[in-house]
């Protein structure tokens, strides 16, 4: 299950690295470049909630399986696209794939393990979820620069296919039977909460397309009233979700689920945590690949001290004292502030940092890793089972909106800022790096507002 979570996670930001040969081999526009880039997102992040109520409606083996397929057949069509538009396309479809696996995971995992095993297998579980995005620049900057048989950009894509093969034949045999329960199409269509899915995807698409293009296209008049848009249409999807539950209906998000305690600090958590570490990744490849001219290897492995850092402390923050525990969470998210600002400082006026820069990357990996793993475990720690799916969409889609949200922001900064050459480049990193620092005092002040309760 997590071989195939830690795949989908590389697709969101394997590409960036091969943005540039894409652009030369297919002679995509800027605007094209960006929707190959980004198309397999915005369809990532609008159908989450949609596969995870799918899940627990038919099973989340099945949807499990549908999806992982979904997204091989996609990345083999993407690995073989001669055009753009064709490329795309198929970039959306691995979205969908993506978008129906993914939830299935986190619902398994609720459904299958109890006690400790759970904990370590949510343990693992946020390690993977969380060092997919610095996992996939490092790999993709590895892929092309190797330029295996001469074929470019396209073993980006073409490297799922064997791995999804084998995740297919694997999970066939092992996952857990999902119970039968016979619905008719009337049933299933009233359990799946289509005005409830209507109105979420709505808000999700009016949030995520100005998000991924606004920048592109120069923040425009219809980009900020989707954005508007996107708050009211959610606003009435919360409406009617609260008044459906009440009349003893199947709402998308039961409403219980935001009242679990600690919830909705711990959501404000994630989204935090997730938006400084892909506008960490973010414009930091602007600036070693544009300002300091970095090739695709190098800029790719320029991310593995914080992805090395993030997976093992992940994996490990439990066995620490009893007595840091409580303290693992704001400490983290200070630790990031400081080593953001360090990042910016070191290369402030277009310099590479020397060995420093590298301790500075790890205390960034280490500082999420501290703020977001033991978040997500006790987000997760009261969750029933029968709430297994909810908890997943919600989780899985507030990972992805705090990092479109993270790419939109401190990218507009980045870019905003960004003049020519080295020592311009370092300037609005710097700048970057003093914001990301804000940000995780945010993280610092939520989580010293859970510790008080």
């Amino acid at each position: 299950m997590l071989a195939a979570q830690f795949m989908a996670l590389l697709d969101v930001f394997i590409v960036n690295v091969a943005a540039p040969t894409i652009r030369t081999e297919l002679h995509a526009s800027g605007a094209g470049l960006q929707l190959v880039v980004a198309g397999y997102t915005i369809a990532y992040a609008v159908l989450l909630i949609t596969g995870a109520r799918l899940g627990e409606l038919l099973g989340h083996r099945r949807l499990y399986l549908v999806g992982l397929a979904v997204f091989t057949a996609a990345s083999l069509a993407c690995g073989l696209s001669g055009s753009t538009g064709q490329l795309i396309a198929f970039r959306l479809l691995q979205g969908v794939g993506s978008a129906l696996m993914i939830p299935q995971v986190l619902s398994l995992i609720q459904r299958n393990f109890t006690g400790e095993a759970r904990v370590r297998a949510l343990g693992v579980y946020s390690a993977v979820l969380a060092t997919g995005a610095a996992a996939g620049q490092v790999l993709g900057g590895i892929l092309v620069s190797a330029d295996l048989f001469g074929a470019g950009w396209r073993p980006v894509f073409l490297v799922n296919v064997p791995i999804g093969i084998t995740l297919l034949a694997l999970g066939a045999r092992y996952l857990p039977r999902d119970r039968r329960e016979r619905r008719g199409a009337a049933r299933l269509m009233r359990d799946l909460d289509l005005p409830g899915l209507v109105l979420l995807g709505g808000s999700v698409s009016l949030l995520t397309v100005p998000l991924v293009l606004g920048q592109e296209e120069d923040w425009p008049l219809w980009a900020w009233l989707s954005l508007a848009s996107s708050v009211v249409l959610f606003a009435a999807f919360w409406a009617y979700e609260s008044r459906l539950a009440r009349r003893g209906g199947a709402p998308l998000i039961a409403p219980r689920v935001l009242r679990i305690p600690g919830m909705g600090l711990a959501v404000t958590r994630i989204a935090v945590a997730m938006a400084i570490n892909a506008g960490f990744l973010f414009t930091l490849t602007l600036h070693i690949q544009g300002g300091l001219g970095y090739s695709a290897l190098r800029a790719g492995l320029t991310f593995a001290p914080t992805a090395a850092v993030f997976g093992t402390v992940g994996l490990t923050w439990r066995r620490w004292p009893a007595s840091w525990q409580r303290a693992l969470v704001p400490g983290g998210f200070a630790l990031t502030a400081v080593s953001t600002v360090a990042t910016g400082a070191l290369q402030h006026g277009g310099g590479t940092g020397g060995l420093a820069i590298y301790g500075a990357y790890a205390g960034v990996g280490a500082g999420l890793a501290l703020a977001f793993s033991p978040t997500f475990a006790g987000a997760l720690a009261n969750v029933r089972p029968e709430d297994a799916a909810d908890a997943s969409g919600l989780l899985a889609t507030v990972n992805q909106l705090g990092q479109l949200i993270g790419v939109a922001s401190f990218g507009t900064l980045f870019l905003n800022r960004l003049g020519a050459g080295a020592h311009a480049s370092g300037d609005a990193l710097w700048a970057c790096s003093v914001a990301l620092a804000g940000a995780a005092l945010v993280g610092v002040l939520t989580a010293l507002v859970s510790r008080r309760r």
